[in-house]
């Protein structure tokens, strides 16, 4: 069955959110590529004053959102790109779908989104997903590197390793080893899901993923990192053969060294369960560990691939590393989330994705494609066979 053509883009953006990843590069390329952007905050004044912070003034309209205003200004063709927490996007996608707008987001897809998103194919509607950083640039680098080793190594290989850790984390570590680049208490809910991935040939779980962290080695320089969400869902997403048997497949988060040291009264407030102390908690460490104007952050992703062949074939590795530091005109986790978001975008009103649900780059020649462009824009992955070392295994503590 074929997949419907997308219906024509008409030329207008509509960007519903102006938190810290709204970031001047993303923003910035729309407003050079799409006919009209507008910008939308609790108040037009609010929005105004963000589009004058990332020098945009003038390039974009300002909006707030009021009741009704976005549901009249939404027409057929549009694009609603949503920078609002996860828990908005069905919303937003619902509101798209009654306009028959296209719909953009950076969150991974929740079973709410997916159903949402189910009849969108047959409406031409394209609905673009998990396109920032994490995830985002770590499925382009992943997609990049299956298919050339599949290209080289064959559809059978005897012990596979996926490794896929990032962070953002402050350019020069403070005593906290950490610095806050979205809501406190997201980052604290989070370390409360437990993470499943693949170590030593078998699935595994870490109720409690700080535990489960180690230390990993990535261009002579030391980090920590720990397992992150459900990482068995991206073995198909990645196209993994099924003859290629999986020693390790781990999406996880990466910290500077001493985090989790310097974090032991978080994991002590998050074992609780107390939704009310961790909110508490999040307000303290955002009032303890504010971030100035003169803070620089820090983006490490390091997306890995070692497949070993089966008796008396070869082998293949590589590994990719994106290392980026932020400046004065913008944070690197805004750039980092922004801009493959605001590219793929552009790819939406090329008419360039097909209809339906789209994960950033789901193919190998399009993943090539975004990078390519990212690299062009200052977010440049470098590739060679120096695989990062993690001299402790997951699930030991250090």
């Amino acid at each position: 069955m074929t997949t419907p053509s997308p219906t024509p883009a008409s030329g207008t953006v509509h960007w519903i959110g102006t938190g810290l990843s709204t970031g001047r590069s993303g923003l910035g390329l729309l407003c050079g590529r799409a006919s009209r952007v507008v910008l939308w905050d609790r108040t037009a004044d609010r929005a105004a004053e963000r589009l004058a912070a990332l020098g945009l003034t003038g390039r974009a309209e300002a909006r707030a959102l009021e009741p009704g205003a976005l549901e009249a200004a939404v027409a057929a063709g549009d694009v609603v790109v949503s920078m609002l927490p996860a828990a908005e996007h069905p919303r937003l996608l619902r509101l798209a779908k009654a306009a028959r707008a296209h719909f953009a987001c950076t969150s991974y897809v929740s079973d709410e989104l997916r159903e949402e998103a189910a009849p969108t194919a047959g409406a031409g509607l394209v609905v673009l997903t998990e396109a920032g950083l994490d995830p985002g640039i770590d499925h382009l680098m992943a997609h990049r590197l299956v298919e050339r080793a599949r290209e080289d190594v064959g559809p059978t290989a005897g012990s596979v390793a996926l490794t896929s850790y990032c962070g953002g984390v402050p350019a020069v570590p403070n005593d906290f080893r950490y610095r806050f680049s979205w809501a406190p208490y997201g980052v604290l809910a989070a370390l409360g899901s437990p993470a499943r991935y693949i170590e030593g040939g078998a699935e595994r779980t870490a109720p409690r993923p700080w535990e489960a962290t180690r230390e990993v080695v990535l261009g002579g320089e030391t980090f920590e990192a720990y397992p992150n969400r459900d990482s068995l869902p991206f073995v198909r997403q990645y196209g993994i053969p099924d003859g290629w048997h999986l020693d390790t497949f781990v999406r996880g988060t990466l910290r500077n060294a001493g985090w989790r040291a310097a974090w032991s009264e978080v994991f002590t407030t998050v074992r609780t369960g107390d939704e009310a102390r961790l909110r508490a908690l999040a307000k303290e460490l955002a009032r303890r560990h504010p971030t100035s104007e003169t803070d620089r952050d820090r983006v490490v992703l390091s997306v890995a691939l070692d497949v070993r062949g089966t008796a008396g074939g070869g082998g293949w590795r590589e590994a990719g590393l994106l290392d980026l530091t932020g400046d004065e005109t913008e944070s690197a986790m805004a750039r980092c989330v922004s801009l493959p978001l605001a590219y793929g975008v552009t790819r939406v009103l090329d008419g360039a994705l097909p209809a339906g649900l789209n994960r950033a780059a789901e193919s190998a020649e399009e993943a090539d494609r975004w990078l390519a462009f990212l690299a062009d824009h200052g977010v440049r992955a470098t590739f060679d066979d120096a695989l990062p070392t993690a001299p402790a295994p997951a699930g030991t503590a250090p």
